[in-house]
């Protein structure tokens, strides 16, 4: 099975270092450089002990050593592409169309990846029970912040493989190489509930030290209340052949709805002003994140061997055209769900320059009204760059993106939206400061919703849609464009200064003329075209054709137009029980044979609902022979 790891050697978290925030700070803060801390040494003072758990930490990163991708591989693949409202060309499109399988080498990757995080997490929470010499509000906090990280990576192997192998504190593949997966869902998810119920006890709403990264009460409440839902779905739509037991899983609700209700009481967390600069390095750590993974080089340039500017986002999410490579486009579907005036997809994506789509072109098809938006038609906002680089016949300029295998036309502004792919960009301008979210505030809110809903409060459900929605239209930003603009702007200026170029100059492949005076996309508000959400959402549902009520329809169309590209997207919509309902109405099996002069997906195969349990990577069945595989894989080759 897996190798042991020499452990703790890790970088300093000194005031952000690890990567990961449950609060807000304006600066970006540096990380020192490796330290190595002998296991003798480890407990020996507080200052050792808190150098020890970097060690755990320092997994939330890309690895090389596991998995080099680690935040975007597997996640992107197990978490987003299953909903088609993300795709992929070449091998990767297998994960569209339900053809992963036990020998996926990104299956695989994140297994190990996230089981080393697992293991230094039992012997570091091995070690600090048995540590006296440790001042004892320190040792609680370590102790939750242990318990919460191993918490986060037991989550993201329950809801990608279902059941796995559960290690307890002290046990890693050294002294326990073998070991069956739990029994029951109800076995493992009861583990990593009692961890993150052990984690909110033990930590405060802010991180020890105030150091932005460390694991906090609001982090664990947020993954506490997601393992109570996933129990109830194990219990009820997702039983897979366990006895389900609705009125266990009406507790499991209850006991959700409290969790987010804590943090949602709490003001520790608000929303963002504005959806559309979630993902700008002046938004790093705002007052909505509350799990992210921040890849960021402070001031500092990033070299190929730096862990994190090792996940390359503007190259695996830019326009091929413009230097990218193409692992990622979002589908028409998706594009189309949105309501106008809804702020959140062009803060979310750019589109090929589509003569459908342009009410300019005489060609023009009414039913794309609505469609249209100047701002991320054709061109990147916020590079100033044209898509396609404006050449004649570019690919960009019709639905499907053709290289080698058709694709939407479409790709991600969440992350590349700093860095030019085409520019400077494989030596000195290599850096992509980037936020992965993990949790934000609006997980929370739609997770609350759902539960509402569930437990007879229809109201409530609303209100938080509403709220969320609110947000989506711009209503926050009223009054505020002006600030807003002097908050965001001068990033985009100050880094023009070294990449960019007067305006008027001809575009040479560099972003980003100098001097802009306004935010890319503009600030204000469209609240009014806003509608309230249980209108809409009843309009809607009929319109589509849904089976799932209309709760459950506004639930998971939020999530769509919210969290595309963050990973949480799939696990999300499976634990509520949507994932049937959306693949079969918003991507229906088609015939097309040219998909060049229509937007929408060609899906031919028949959507499995066992196959989201992700098969058990074929390593880990040969070396370890207690564990067997997913049903819809067994007698796989």
């Amino acid at each position: 099975m897996k190798t042991r790891y020499i452990l703790f050697s890790a970088a300093l978290c000194s005031a952000m270092g690890l990567g990961l925030t449950s609060c807000n700070n304006d600066e970006f803060l540096e990380v020192n450089q490796y330290e190595i801390i002998s296991m003798d040494a480890m407990f020996e003072n507080d200052a050792n002990a808190k150098k020890g758990l970097n060690g755990v930490y320092d997994m939330l990163y890309p690895n090389d050593a596991y998995d080099g991708d680690w935040g975007f591989k597997p996640n992107l693949f197990t978490g987003c592409h299953p909903t088609i409202d993300t795709q992929a060309t070449g091998w990767d499109k297998n994960w569209n169309v339900q053809a992963w399988n036990q020998n996926s080498e990104e299956l695989l990757g994140g297994w190990k990846h996230v089981y080393h995080g697992i293991c230094r997490a039992n012997d570091y929470l091995a070690g600090l029970e048995e540590a006296t010499e440790l001042t004892p509000s320190v040792k609680q906090h370590l102790e939750g912040e242990g318990r919460a990280i191993r918490g986060f990576f037991y989550h993201w192997l329950a809801t990608t493989f279902g059941r796995v192998p559960m290690l307890a504190t002290g046990e890693n593949y050294t002294n326990t190489p073998q070991k069956a997966r739990a029994e029951t869902y109800t076995e493992m998810w009861d583990f990593i509930i009692e961890d993150f119920k052990a984690a909110a006890e033990l930590l405060d709403w802010k991180p020890m030290d105030g150091q932005y990264g460390r694991a906090t009460k609001g982090m664990a409440l947020a993954y506490l209340g997601d393992a109570y839902m996933w129990k109830a779905y194990r219990l009820t739509d997702g039983a897979n052949g366990q006895a389900q037991d609705a009125a266990a899983a009406q507790q499991c609700y209850q006991q959700a709805a409290q969790c987010f209700k804590q943090i949602l009481d709490s003001g520790t967390y608000k929303l963002n002003e504005s959806f559309t600069t979630l993902w700008d390095p002046a938004s790093a750590w705002g007052p909505e994140a509350i799990w992210v993974e921040q890849l960021d080089e402070g001031t500092n340039w990033g070299q190929w061997g730096n862990v994190t500017t090792k996940l390359m986002l503007k190259w695996y999410t830019a326009c091929p055209e413009n230097g990218g490579w193409g692992s990622l486009y979002l589908s028409w579907e998706w594009y189309s769900c949105y309501e106008k005036g809804d702020k959140r997809r062009q803060g979310s994506c750019y589109t090929g320059a589509v003569p459908q789509i342009d009410p300019n072109n005489p060609a023009y098809d009414p039913q794309y009204e609505g469609w249209y938006e100047p701002a991320i038609y054709g061109v990147n906002p916020y590079l100033q760059e044209t898509l396609g680089k404006g050449a004649s016949g570019t690919t960009t300029k019709q639905f499907h993106f053709n290289n080698g295998e058709w694709a939407p036309a479409i790709w991600s502004s969440k992350m590349w939206r700093t860095a030019s792919a085409n520019y400077k960009a494989w030596g000195d301008g290599h850096w992509s400061p980037t936020p992965i979210y993990w949790k934000r505030l609006p997980n929370v809110m739609l997770d609350y919703a759902e539960c509402c809903f569930r437990l007879g409060q229809d109201a409530e459900g609303w209100k938080q849609i509403d709220a969320l929605r609110e947000r989506a239209f711009g209503k926050f930003e009223a009054g505020k464009e002006e600030a807003l603009t002097a908050k965001y702007m001068p990033y985009y200026n100050d880094f023009a200064n070294w990449v960019g170029r007067e305006e008027g100059e001809n575009n040479d492949g560099g972003p980003f003329y100098k001097n802009r005076k306004d935010y890319p996309l503009p600030f204000g508000s469209n609240d009014a075209l806003r509608q309230d959400a249980k209108t809409y959402y009843t309009q809607y549902t009929a319109q589509k054709g849904f089976k799932s009520p209309v709760w459950k329809v506004a639930v998971n169309t939020e999530r769509r137009k919210e969290f595309n590209c963050e990973w949480c997207l799939r696990p999300d919509m499976q634990k509520s029980g949507f994932m049937a309902d959306h693949v079969a109405t918003n991507y229906p099996k088609r015939n097309v044979t040219d998909l060049k002069d229509v937007p929408w997906t060609n899906r031919d195969y028949d959507y499995n609902d066992l196959k989201m349990d992700m098969p058990i990577p074929i390593d880990e069945i040969l070396k370890n022979p207690l564990c067997d595989q997913n049903p819809a894989y067994q007698g796989q080759q």
